[in-house]
């Protein structure tokens, strides 16, 4: 009978990427897949350490696993990802039930690590992070069957001060855009209808292969495979330019929803950042984009409480938020991270204070939120219907809502099928999810 594996997948979609492959590598090596951790012979946990909270959640996750080496079946503890890239070292001294270790440069390698490990070697394959996935790898979805991502770019030539990243990720590697155009192409066959593009820069694409960036290409390939939902994620502030905008406005299956982490909106702070944009420089870029395609849904991220940001700075994030009026935005603390040029800046904010901030930040997001769905009553939207939840209710996501971090759509609604597109009209609004029940033939809206 063969072995069981089963993985705890952690942090962002590009380690799920990373997640998927490993899973297809041990699923073609002859192991057998299971979502149960107290069935599992083998667990892995493929960690995240970009925050303070994401190191914590991993070691949690460690922890945890562990503990089915008494209460299941395991016999094999293996951590794969950024903490282990990270700590090799401290891992293997403070946690003994981890029976190996594998870093971000080592996917490849996992039935491989495994099978020696099997074997009784404490297994050690943490070098240069220089892996970068290839759709000649198999890859098991452990997304909805409907959705997939799409990795487009490994690692991050970007040096922002408060970001360890390129440490664990190494520099912007692209993957060639005929490629990417031939892995979309199989997971549309495969029944993927929203395919969502992601690295750690997607506007980085193509500058290590092409001395410029070669998204607005690869966007316009893809388009013309027809998967009806296409969504951009993680673009730079510095580097949207006005040929992406073109293409997001003309393309007829690329949506209008574009993920662009701004992290701060105080010249001062984006300076120490090293985000290479001034405060005015994204105020025009959002006025930019409002103008040049229509009905964009426009998601960001924010960091408080970075080194020197005092209560004016703040104020001015305050004030660009309530200016902007982003449709999607969440709000983190910073987190002070050893070996990054932020780590030594000062004044500190005390933890205190960029709690309160962050708090103050959220509330007037979920405001602007709020009025945004609010907007939405009784117009009738396009919804991706996903799943039953535990209510009975179907559950689903419009083109404004990107799986996970966005807000969803309760559909009322006899039986539709998941992964079917369903035409509603929104009937009430929350601060960040909309209920809504089918609707007659009319144009719909993403």
């Amino acid at each position: 009978m063969a072995l069981t594996v089963g993985l705890v997948s952690l942090g962002c979609a590009k380690n799920l990427v990373d997640s998927e492959v490993l899973l297809g590598l041990l699923s073609q090596a002859g192991y057998e897949i299971t979502p149960r951790p107290d069935q599992a012979d083998i667990l892995i946990v493929n960690t995240c350490a970009f925050i303070e909270p994401a190191r914590k959640e991993s070691v949690r996750a460690i922890l945890e696993a562990g503990g089915y080496k008494q209460t299941g079946k395991c016999r094999l503890l293996l951590v794969t990802g950024c903490l282990a890239q990270r700590y090799p070292e401290e891992l293997l001294a403070e946690m003994p039930e981890i029976d190996g270790l594998a870093g971000t440069g080592a996917v490849p390698e996992i039935a491989g690590l495994v099978s020696r490990a099997l074997n009784g070697e404490k297994v050690v394959a943490v070098g240069a992070p220089g892996y970068t996935y290839s759709s000649d790898l198999p890859r098991l979805q452990a997304t909805l069957p409907h959705t997939a991502y799409l990795k487009i770019a490994e690692g991050c030539s970007n040096r922002c001060s408060f970001c360890v990243i390129p440490g664990l990720r190494g520099q912007t590697r692209s993957r060639p855009l005929p490629e990417l155009v031939r892995e979309a192409g199989q997971l549309q066959a495969g029944g993927v209808k929203e395919l969502i593009l992601v690295a750690q820069d997607t506007t980085l694409y193509g500058h290590d292969l092409a001395g410029r960036t070669r998204l607005p290409d690869l966007l316009r390939a893809l388009d013309g495979l027809g998967v009806p939902w296409i969504r951009l994620l993680y673009a730079h502030p510095a580097r949207v330019s006005p040929a992406l905008l073109e293409t997001l406005a003309g393309a007829c299956h690329v949506l209008p929803y574009l993920d662009l982490p701004l992290q701060h909106a105080d010249t001062g702070v984006l300076r120490a950042m090293r985000r290479g944009v001034t405060a005015g420089e994204q105020m025009a870029l959002v006025q930019s984009m409002r103008r040049q395609v229509p009905g964009i849904v426009l998601r960001t991220t924010f960091l408080v409480g970075f080194p020197g940001e005092d209560e004016a700075a703040f104020q001015n994030l305050l004030d660009f938020m309530a200016w902007a009026r982003f449709e999607r935005a969440g709000v983190f603390a910073y987190s002070r991270e050893e070996g990054t040029a932020a780590a030594a800046m000062s004044p500190r904010v005390p933890g205190a204070v960029k709690k309160e901030r962050r708090r103050r930040a959220m509330e007037l997001q979920k405001d602007i939120s709020r009025r945004f769905n609010e907007s939405r009553v009784d117009q009738t939207i396009r919804v991706l219907v996903e799943r039953r939840d535990r209510r009975g209710r179907w559950v689903g996501r419009s083109g404004a809502d990107a799986p996970g971090v966005d807000g969803r759509v309760y559909v009322k609604a006899p039986e539709p099928s998941a992964g079917e597109f369903l035409d509603v009209r929104v009937t009430k609004a929350g601060a960040y999810d909309l209920w809504a029940e089918p609707a007659g033939p009319a144009e719909s809206r993403p």
